[in-house]
């Protein structure tokens, strides 16, 4: 502490008070502290300032300035890209300004951690994240026009093509984030990893403070023990693999497995998912990564880099893809048919795994590939459709504007009901509206953005601080690829709808979110929420071809139609009603708070008038299978 911390200013030769700005630790301690800063905010660049900032790169948005400016503000003179633009447009005078397009020039790209330059146009990479409070939620201003009706607006997500269309580059672009489906061969070791994750005690060591040995051995003796119950294990499974896995003590084979089979079946692994991840995480730590001798972390193998490695890209523009990866179900449909489509979907694997086997790519590796292209299908339709099925039930059953009675009524007031929110039957319905579509957004791209959260939480370059975010010791860090993705949804759920209600604020990185893993696990949970919810709805009308439940329906809701509307209205008024936190800086209107409201709706079901139906239609809960 004897070196002057700002190390351009020294004390007076008489032994008086400074003269400049010297942080030591007898002149901050002594009575002329107040010179000090004076003189310190004076002449110590840097000091309670900003540096100096950077000249903004031609061509880029003078916003995030990573991604390239597609617009020019006409009042503004600034460029924007498209999502910042939309941001900083929202509301207030800036709402009337109007732009124009750029002309598109070449920019050169921003090099990636590896030092490889990568495209700057279509790339999630950081950007800064809305600061706008969280409170807004009943003023008239939240009720605002995204984009000018210059702007088209979208239809919602891409659904992927039908039998029989052009598939163009829409499985190509898919691809590159649908992980391999695991061999029965690569089973086996996931069940030990699985195993040895169930019984480690990882976080409960690793993430505590306290003394003793430093954090870096910690981490390498847990790794190392982790590795040892994973011998053992293969020894007792395979006993000449196990030999040599002790002998070579090659750990570096299958580092993705797990990772793999948890993004292509978000129901597995949900206690060790988390402890592999963390681990990971630490195991990025060059300290750690010297001791160990080896990186833990292994890319993602997806079908696109499998497809690539042996030049057969071809394989995802061939038309017949459709019909190979196609998902066959058998809900009210004859045998016959199902027959029929399930011959029609192995003619197509049979005839595409010959036509583009070869350069080392057998037929059962584009098998492989075309299977995990249908898982990708099965994923999208358990977790993305119930958004879809939820808004046509809103579309059908409430009118956008007007309540033609009390049951129809989507109002809500701020006090009533467990609301925290004050919105009249048409902005509730915008409300639910755009909340459900920015559900769908986001689970249409859930296998992109688990990819971008996974790089944000195993990078090397964003560490990560232990802290109490109020429900314990958490892992905070930022995820600036998730983020800048979740933006871009975002703007695409807003000029979907045409309009927003409430604040647009995403937590990432927060006490509210603290890391991407927690993102990821938060949005994995709405179907569990909307599924139960559409199931129950559907079955209502089989119900009541009972004659006792029907006459039981009509005697306690007056018909089938209105006890559906009964469930659903509830549901839309106070699933999303800003409750189930203290203050609206934890759920309110913000993008989170929306999925918080959900929850704490599921959470009084059982207090509902309308649970004995749930129970009828075979409700077992929202963890249960379905």
């Amino acid at each position: 502490m004897s070196e002057s911390l700002s190390g351009s200013a020294s004390t007076s030769s008489s032994g008086g008070a400074p003269t400049l700005a010297t942080f030591t630790l007898e002149n901050i301690l002594s009575e002329h502290h107040d010179k000090i800063e004076d003189s310190a905010r004076a002449t110590a660049e840097g000091w309670d300032e900003e540096a100096t900032e950077k000249p903004l790169k031609e061509g880029y948005c003078i916003e995030c300035e990573d991604q390239p400016a597609d617009l020019v503000c006409e009042n503004c003179d600034d460029k924007y890209c498209e999502v910042c633009f939309a941001s900083q447009h929202r509301k207030g005078s800036r709402k009337s300004h109007t732009t124009k397009l750029l002309e598109k020039t070449a920019v050169r790209a921003k090099p990636d951690a590896n030092g490889a330059e990568e495209p700057s146009e279509d790339k999630d990479t950081e950007m800064k994240v809305d600061e706008e409070g969280d409170t807004a939620g009943a003023d008239d201003e939240d009720w605002e026009r995204v984009m000018s009706t210059s702007n088209a607006a979208l239809d919602g997500p891409k659904m992927q093509p039908a039998v029989g269309d052009s598939v163009g580059d829409w499985f190509l672009e898919r691809a590159k984030y649908i992980p391999l489906r695991l061999t029965m061969g690569e089973r086996k070791y996931l069940r030990l990893l699985e195993a040895s994750l169930t019984v480690s005690e990882y976080t409960d060591k690793i993430d505590v403070i306290g003394f003793g040995l430093s954090k870096t051995k910690r981490i390498v003796s847990q790794i190392r023990e982790l590795c040892a119950i994973m011998s053992g294990l293969m020894l007792s499974a395979d006993y000449k693999l196990g030999q040599e896995l002790f002998q070579d003590k090659d750990f570096e084979s299958n580092r993705s497995l797990g990772r793999r089979h948890k993004i292509m079946n978000p129901d597995k692994m949900r206690t060790t998912y988390g402890k592999l991840i963390y681990l990971l995480q630490d195991s990025q730590n060059p300290e750690v990564r010297d001791m160990l001798n080896f990186s833990c972390v292994k890319p993602i193998k997806t079908v696109y880099t499998v497809l690539e490695k042996h030049d057969a890209l071809d394989l995802l523009k061939d038309d017949l893809i459709t019909v190979a990866t196609k998902e066959i179900y058998s809900e009210g449909r004859p045998r016959i048919e199902v027959q029929r489509d399930i011959k029609s979907k192995e003619r197509a694997i049979e005839h595409l795994s010959s036509q583009y086997q070869g350069n080392g790519l057998s037929q059962e590796q584009i098998r492989q590939c075309l299977y995990s292209i249908g898982d990708n299908h099965a994923f999208l339709r358990t977790n993305r459709d119930p958004c879809e099925k939820m808004i046509s039930f809103l579309k059908e059953s409430f009118h956008p504007t007007q309540a033609k009675d009390p049951i129809s009524s989507l109002a809500i007031r701020s006090g009533r009901g467990g609301a925290r929110l004050s919105h009249d039957h048409s902005k509730q319905y915008a409300y639910v509206l755009q909340s459900l579509t920015l559900w769908r957004e986001i689970l249409h791209d859930m296998f992109h953005l688990w990819s971008l959260a996974e790089q944000d939480l195993l990078s090397d370059k964003v560490p990560y601080r232990l802290r109490d975010t109020g429900q314990g010791l958490n892992r905070v860090q930022g995820a600036p690829k998730t983020s800048r993705m979740m933006h871009s949804i975002l703007n695409k759920a807003q000029r979907s709808v045409g309009t927003w209600i409430g604040s647009s604020v995403i937590h990432m990185g927060d006490h509210n979110v603290p890391n991407a893993l927690l993102f990821i696990d938060k949005y994995t949970q709405i179907y569990r929420i909307l599924l139960p919810i559409c199931n129950t709805v559907s079955k209502i009308p089989e119900l009541a071809k009972k004659p006792a439940l029907r006459k039981y329906i009509e005697e306690e809701y007056g018909s089938v139609e209105d006890c559906r509307k009964e469930i659903l209205g509830d549901f839309f008024r106070h699933g999303f009603d800003g409750s189930g936190a203290d203050n609206f800086f934890d759920a309110g209107s913000c993008i989170d708070g929306r999925l918080t409201s959900a929850w704490n709706w599921c959470s009084s079901l059982e207090k509902k008038r309308y649970f004995h139906i749930f129970l009828l239609t075979g409700f077992v809960g929202f963890d249960g299978e379905w």
